[in-house]
């Protein structure tokens, strides 16, 4: 019996270190895991979103890339959400009612695309609710985890944060193949109604946080919210007039705001090159894939070079390596043999890889921004920009898929659109001098009063 006992502790303790990175596995922790790993898994209605925008609704991908771009808002004011979160308790509670309520928005916003949606207006708006109830609950979460990991020992600095990504990233790839899979045996209603079951878990779980409720009197409460918000605000506006921060970020918005063909490209898989569903799904499984081989390689051998560096030649390689794609619309892989699908697949697997180490050093970069005092605050001000300029991406491709007259069935400029885009992806190397120097992108940035800056 105490052998039995002995060796379940290990178990236990290795559970703990290797699993959950030293910390305890408790009811609190496990909510704010699986909160995560439902905004990886509700990835599962992505293909069917798709589909059914294209197929149940008949949108051209001018007007399917401009609904994307609408639906991503709530994600430009995810600060906002973060204000009305602390300014305004529900029932004394800060997390939990908007925990609660979140999941319970997100699960209507799928049922409702299962049942009642059948325009394009009430797509966007169903496909809106959704995006914001996830929008709400990353909010929450990021605050949750954002208090705990104050916390931590010097050691184990970031270990949550890794942890919290995890959970995303596993929920990401369980569904990056099943996303296609089920369309090959499911209508994409169905799929509506499964995802809808997962946003309730958020409701479920979110009465397993630990929070004590706010026992101030409610004015004095109010108040003094109201001057938290102030000086928040205050101190954003403080950040934004250094030339280290707002050239910087000028610099990632148009990286980010070039224009994006991928609407285009969908219709030209689906209905050009007929690649199935269950196919889509697997080069997402494998692109998502892909990805985390493109994060190693940033952390194991580029996280200390220059960022100026690593964004000039990621930009450069990114777009040389994108116009590959000209093989696949002009059709010239058949010409040498090569299968759509097989070409596809590879030149998917290598533009996600290159895509994610250009991408990590925006996160970095993001991080590096923030002065002190305001680390939170300006980070999710940050994200939300960089969000915003996948609006005028999705914007300004459509514009040109207009213009360039490709339709669900036209396909002959496709390789024009192909050009544009990627070459477009080179605009901003001549702002490069706009990102940090070598000496000066490991300092940390402090707030300074005006006179001090203007003196």
């Amino acid at each position: 019996m105490l052998i039995h006992s002995s060796g379940l502790s290990k178990v236990k303790d290795s559970v703990k270190e290797k699993i959950f990175l030293g910390h305890e596995p408790n009811a609190e922790l496990i909510a704010i895991l699986t909160v995560y790993f439902v905004q990886g898994i509700l990835g599962l209605a992505r293909l069917a979103v798709s589909f059914f925008l294209k197929d149940e609704l008949l949108l051209s991908p001018p007007q399917m890339s401009v609904l994307l771009g609408i639906v991503a808002l709530p994600w430009m004011i995810k600060p906002v959400f973060g204000f009305v979160s602390d300014g305004f308790p529900i029932f004394g509670y800060r997390r939990r009612p908007y925990l609660v309520l979140s999941g319970i928005l997100g699960a209507a916003a799928w049922v409702s695309l299962a049942t009642i949606v059948h325009t394009s207006w009430a797509a966007t708006v169903a496909i809106f609710l959704s995006s914001l109830s996830v929008a709400v609950s990353d909010v929450i979460v990021d605050s949750l985890v954002v208090e705990r990991a104050r916390s931590e020992s010097q050691a184990d600095a970031g270990s949550l944060q890794s942890l919290c990504w995890g959970a995303s990233a596993v929920g990401g790839l369980i569904t990056a193949y099943f996303s296609g899979m089920l369309l090959e045996h499911f209508t994409t209603y169905t799929v509506f109604w499964i995802t809808a079951l997962f946003p309730l878990l958020l409701s479920v779980v979110a009465w397993l946080i630990a929070e004590t409720p706010i026992s101030k009197d409610a004015k004095q409460s109010n108040h003094e919210n109201f001057l938290t918000i102030k000086h928040q605000v205050r101190q954003l506006r403080e950040a934004f007039t250094q030339k280290a921060i707002w050239l910087p970020t000028a610099f990632i918005f148009i990286w980010q705001a070039t224009p994006s063909a991928d609407s285009a490209f969908f219709f030209f898989s689906t209905n050009e090159l007929h690649f199935k569903p269950e196919f889509l799904g697997r080069v997402h499984l494998l692109t998502s894939v892909a990805s985390l081989v493109g994060v190693w390689i940033f952390q194991r051998f580029l996280k200390s070079i220059p960022f100026r560096v690593i964004f000039g030649w990621s930009t450069f390689l990114s777009a040389t390596l994108g116009m590959t794609t000209l093989i696949l619309v002009t059709h010239t892989n058949r010409l040498l043999g090569i299968d759509d699908h097989w070409f596809s697949l590879g030149d998917s697997l290598i533009l996600s890889v290159m895509g994610k180490i250009a991408f990590m050093p925006v996160m970095v970069l993001a991080a590096r921004l923030c002065p002190l005092g305001v680390e939170a605050t300006l980070f999710a001000l940050l994200m939300s920009i960089f969000n915003s300029a996948g609006l005028v991406s999705h914007a300004s491709g459509a514009l040109i898929m207009n213009w360039l007259g490709i339709t669900s069935t036209n396909f002959e400029s496709l390789w024009l659109l192909v050009v544009i885009t990627n070459f477009s992806t080179l605009l901003p190397l001549p702002f490069l001098n706009w990102l940090p120097a070598a000496e000066e992108q490991t300092e940390t940035l402090t707030l300074q009063p005006a006179s001090v800056k203007n003196g």
